[in-house]
C-alpha cells in the first residue's frame, strides 16, 4: 500500500493490519453470540414445558382406620418394590394355584415399643415350573397377629378392611411379590365389631395368608 508521501513504515503498517484483525475478529464474536443467545432461549423455552409434565401418576393411599388409641391402622397391604422384577404379563398364563405358591411374612424390626405400628412385609413366590397370574388385592390378603401359643387372635387386616383394590401379577417360575402392612398395635375383631385397643407388651406371632396358602408364624416383641 502506498501513501502520497510514499510507503508507510513497518511498525504502522503491522499496527494497521492488527486492528483491521481485530475488528473482523470482534464482529464474529458478536455473531455467534447472539446466535448462542438464540439457542439458548429455545432451550430454556423446552425446559419449562417439560417441567409442567407430570413425572408420576399419583398413588393410591389406603383409608387409616380408627381405633381407640387414634392410632393409624393400614389394614390393606401395600405393595412395595418387586423382588427379581416385575414380569411382564403372558398371554395365556394359568391362575396361580395354592399349591403353586408359597407366603413367608417377616417383621421390620424384632422389638417395638408401645406406642410404635409394628411393620410386617409379605413375600408371595411363584414355586411351580410355569408362569402363572393370581389377584393379590389386599383384600385377598390376610395378616393376623396372634398369641405366641397361637390360640388368641388379637388384630386381622381384613376385620375393618374386607374389600381391597384388585391386584393381578403375573409371576414367572421364582419370582416375587412383595408387600407391607403396618399395624396400629390396636385389637380388631371381624366386621370391627367392638372395642380397638391397644395390645399390651409381650410376646406375639404374626402369620400372612393367600387363599389356603399360611406362612410360617413369624414372632416379635412389644415392650
Amino acid at each position: 500500500m502506498l501513501e502520497p508521501n510514499g510507503p508507510l513504515p513497518p511498525e504502522i503498517y503491522w499496527r494497521r493490519r492488527l486492528v483491521a484483525i481485530g475488528a473482523i475478529a470482534v464482529a464474529l464474536l458478536l455473531v455467534l453470540w447472539v446466535a448462542f443467545a438464540l439457542l439458548r432461549s429455545g432451550g430454556g423455552e423446552e425446559k419449562k414445558a417439560d417441567a409442567k409434565a407430570p413425572t408420576s401418576a399419583p398413588g393410591a393411599t389406603n383409608k387409616p382406620a380408627g381405633s381407640s388409641s387414634g392410632a393409624p391402622d393400614s389394614g390393606s397391604a401395600k405393595p412395595s418394590a418387586p423382588v427379581g422384577g416385575n414380569a411382564a404379563p403372558v398371554a395365556g398364563a394359568a391362575q396361580c394355584s395354592d399349591q403353586s405358591l408359597a407366603v413367608k411374612v417377616n417383621v421390620g424390626q424384632p422389638t417395638y415399643k408401645t406406642g410404635e405400628q409394628p411393620i410386617f412385609g409379605i413375600v408371595i413366590t411363584n414355586i411351580s415350573s410355569s408362569a402363572c397370574e393370581r389377584d393379590m388385592g389386599s383384600g385377598l390378603q390376610l395378616v393376623s397377629v396372634q398369641s405366641l401359643d397361637g390360640q388368641r387372635r388379637l388384630w386381622a387386616s381384613t376385620d375393618c378392611y374386607p374389600d381391597g383394590t384388585s391386584d393381578m401379577r403375573t409371576l414367572m417360575p421364582g419370582q416375587q411379590a412383595a408387600f407391607t402392612v403396618t399395624w396400629s398395635g390396636a385389637t380388631s375383631q371381624p366386621g370391627c365389631a367392638g372395642e380397638r385397643v391397644p395390645v399390651p407388651a409381650g410376646p406375639y406371632t404374626v402369620v400372612a395368608q393367600l387363599g389356603s396358602v399360611r406362612s410360617a408364624p413369624e414372632p416379635f416383641n412389644i415392650a
